[in-house]
C-alpha cells in the first residue's frame, strides 16, 4: 500500500501546497482509481498523519518548507533525514508530521520505511487561500512526480 499524505494549512497562503497536491491527487485517483494507494489531506495534524501511514509499505509526505531557499524550491527528501521525536508536551498542535514518522516508528510495527517527502519553498505565508505563482509552479511539478511513481 502507497500512502500520499498532504500537510499543511491552506489559510495560510503557500503554507497549504501539500493539501492542494493532495486534494488534485484525490480528485484524480476518483477519475482513475489506482489499487493500494490512497491519498489523505491531513492538514497540520501530526497524530493523523502516523495513524493514516499506519500499515503502509511506501509514504509520501507533501508540505511547504520555510528554509531561506528561493520561493518554489522543491527538496525531495529521505524521510528518515527529517524524522524527529517530539519533545514531551501534552499539546498535539505541537506533534508535526516528522515527529509522526518517529513516533510510528517506534509505536507500531506495521509503519512505513520507505519514506519520501517533497518539500516546496514558500514565498507567503501571510493570510490567503491562495499559492503564490512560483509555489503554484512547483506543485505542478510534484503533482507530475507523483503522478510518475503511481504509473
Amino acid at each position: 500500500m502507497l500512502t500520499i499524505i498532504g500537510c499543511g494549512n491552506p489559510n495560510r497562503g503557500d503554507d497549504g501546497v501539500g493539501v492542494a497536491i493532495a486534494q488534485r491527487l484525490q480528485a484524480h485517483l476518483t477519475a482513475h482509481p489506482i489499487p493500494d494507494v490512497q491519498v489523505f489531506d491531513c492538514g497540520t495534524a501530526g497524530i493523523e498523519v502516523m495513524f493514516r501511514a499506519k500499515g503502509s509499505d511506501r509514504l509520501i509526505i507533501i508540505d511547504a518548507s520555510s528554509t531561506g531557499s528561493p520561493p518554489g524550491a522543491v527538496f525531495e527528501v529521505p524521510g528518515s533525514e527529517l524524522e524527529a521525536l517530539p519533545s514531551p508536551s501534552y499539546n498535539l498542535h505541537d506533534f508535526r508530521w516528522d515527529h509522526a514518522l518517529a513516533a510510528g516508528r517506534k509505536i507500531f510495527s506495521e509503519f512505513p520505511t520507505d519514506v519520501t517527502v517533497y518539500l516546496i519553498e514558500a514565498e507567503n505565508l501571510g493570510f490567503s487561500v491562495d499559492l503564490s505563482p512560483s509555489v503554484e509552479q512547483s506543485s505542478n511539478l510534484v503533482f507530475s512526480k507523483i503522478l510518475e511513481t503511481l504509473c
